[in-house]
């Protein structure tokens, strides 16, 4: 695996980010990799090699680069405290919806723009927080984006008139949507109303909830982390982008 820091150029600043490949000649498809609450780090930069070793090249951005770099907490997170909420805030609320949209074309186009990258169509895969990124980026990039996995994503059905399941008209992708059991981000009645959203949208999609999973099971090393689940996630991710990305007609 080859791994380097690579900065993109963006309407709000420079976005640094890690880009992950292996060491091959071949031009591989692109797979853009959103980190959650807690920014970039280790095992953010392990699950992209994961990927890669799939046949990706993956491009893993600090999306909270308008705020700081990472580590972008410089202290141990114990939600809901205060501290820990405050920080949150800070890193979450510039990242607006319009400036997701404007985020996610800079991301696709940096990583189009890599030499060992195929023309064809691209994955975005989003946890937490950012399960609404990647919804949002397919939405903004039909043209590139064909395939979209969201992991415990939060809040993809609200009241708000920007809900991120609002975007689903535009959307051309295939999705997959896991959630967590009991999470207030995303609840039971909210993962209903996603689905029958859905339905109404009229792709291809799955929406799924891991039973006995919390909220950020897929993450190594969290306090949420459930080994088995989290196999079963990441094998449903690979099916996901070697259907979408790898069939002969790109979709």
């Amino acid at each position: 695996m080859i791994a380097q820091q690579v900065e993109i150029p963006a309407a709000d600043g420079s976005i640094d980010a890690l880009l992950v490949r292996p060491d091959t000649t071949e031009a591989l498809p692109g797979v853009i990799q959103l980190t959650d609450v807690l920014g970039l780090r280790q095992a953010f930069a392990d699950l992209a090699t994961r990927i890669a070793e799939g046949g990706y090249v993956v491009l893993t951005p600090n999306i909270f680069y308008r705020t700081a770099k990472p580590p972008v907490f410089d202290f141990e997170p114990d939600f809901p405290s205060e501290r820990a909420m405050n920080r949150l805030r800070e890193l979450t609320g510039p990242l607006t919806p319009d400036a997701m949209v404007r985020d996610s074309s800079a991301y696709v186009d940096v990583l189009a723009a890599q030499p060992r990258v195929s023309r064809g169509p691209m994955g975005v895969v989003g946890f937490c927080f950012t399960g609404q990124f990647a919804l949002r980026m397919a939405a903004a990039r039909p043209d590139r984006i064909a395939a979209v996995a969201s992991f415990h994503g939060g809040r993809l059905v609200t009241d708000s008139d920007v809900s991120p399941h609002l975007v689903l008209p535009g959307v051309k992708a295939r999705l997959y949507f896991g959630h967590a059991a009991d999470d207030q981000s995303m609840p039971a009645g909210a993962i209903e109303q996603l689905g029958l959203a859905l339905q109404a949208w009229g792709g291809s999609y799955e929406n799924e909830t891991y039973d006995g999973a919390r909220h950020g099971w897929m993450i190594p090393g969290g306090k949420a982390y459930h080994p088995e689940q989290a196999e079963r996630g990441f094998a449903k991710l690979t099916a996901l982008l070697d259907g979408t990305l790898r069939s002969p007609a790109g979709t």
